[in-house]
């Protein structure tokens, strides 16, 4: 469904990503794992279009996607939840949530019941300005939002980054349903082990810009977690 070959980033003189390569499966939950500054937050903005790649491939239902601008690349079916939530603090819910309207393929105009039920608090809060929600409410806002377009994939950078426990827990119970009952395949990078082996179902670790890793859940060991995870 979506996948990476030889892909390699710079930013400046500075060789960000070598060579990299990943495939994910149609109703994969991959997590991709590693120390701060390994690149793995570089990989998603290159698969988003958000930053130039020098060479290689990312090719999403045998579409190459280097090709295409990151706005089209969110009209193929693509949603996107950034480090740090990028909400718009001056808008309201209401109106952050539209905005991902804007890259459904069947135009859609309308908020789907189906993200209030996934978050009742954001029905709640429709009025409210973005910026007024605690952390946790705009981390469910800004995945809210990218589920607003129908998307195939959900790509999603760090998103218990900052989080109170019960939160993270409902992240993670969302994500469960989204994989597991709608199928829609999940690419996740996160740092808490135990919030990783609950929703992933395979992993990837990253070291100074390279895919050094791939496997099952099940199979990420105290050896591979010593190596390339732990500080």
């Amino acid at each position: 469904m979506l996948e990476i070959k030889g892909l390699n980033q710079f930013y400046g003189e500075s060789h960000t990503l070598w060579d990299v390569d990943l495939k994910i499966e149609q109703g994969d939950c991959v997590c991709l794992m590693g120390r701060n500054g390994v690149g793995k937050t570089t990989l998603l903005k290159s698969i988003m279009g958000l930053i130039p790649c020098k060479s290689g491939s990312i090719r999403y239902e045998q579409t190459e996607l280097l090709k295409y601008s990151a706005e089209k690349r969110a009209k193929s079916g693509i949603g996107y939840v950034p480090q740090g939530r990028e909400i718009f603090p001056q808008l309201t819910v209401e109106e952050n949530l539209k905005i991902g309207l804007s890259s459904r393929r069947d135009k859609v105009k309308t908020i789907p019941s189906r993200i209030f039920e996934l978050f009742p608090v954001l029905k709640e809060m429709m009025h409210r300005r973005g910026g007024d929600l605690s952390g946790g409410q705009q981390q469910q806002l800004a995945i809210g939002r990218a589920l607003v377009l129908d998307p195939k994939v959900l790509i999603l950078d760090e998103p218990t980054e900052g989080i109170q426990p019960n939160i993270v827990h409902d992240i993670g119970s969302i994500l469960l349903k989204l994989n597991q009952e709608e199928g829609i395949t999940v690419l996740i990078v996160e740092q808490k082990l135990p919030f990783a082996r609950r929703v992933g179902k395979k992993f990837m670790l990253m070291d100074r810009g390279r895919n050094v890793a791939l496997g099952k859940m099940e199979e990420l060991d105290e050896a591979l977690i010593q190596k390339y995870l732990t500080v």
